[in-house]
């Protein structure tokens, strides 16, 4: 079954807290993964924030067309990851 994110919002830098449709919760810092002609873009700070959630593809994206794979974001969560009751 392939993961879902249902909610994210911006921590600080590059980090963001994602909530997905397993009950999963966590913090993601995506500062590593911004390379590439798409990712670029995102290494300012304030484009990095226009990020939202696809309500049909449940995942994070951006107005630039930048989108990372749900899967990649789930396994990348922080150890401290915590199922939200």
């Amino acid at each position: 079954m392939i993961p879902h994110v249902k909610a994210a919002w911006y921590v600080k830098d590059y980090i963001l807290r994602l909530r997905f449709d397993d009950g999963a919760e966590g913090d993601i810092d995506l500062g590593a993964e911004l390379y590439g002609e798409v990712f670029e873009p995102l290494k300012d700070l304030a484009r990095f924030r226009e990020f939202s959630v696809h309500p049909e593809l449940g995942t994070v994206i951006w107005p630039n067309g930048a989108d990372f794979a749900p899967e990649f974001l789930r396994e990348s969560l922080k150890s401290d990851v915590r199922a939200v009751v």
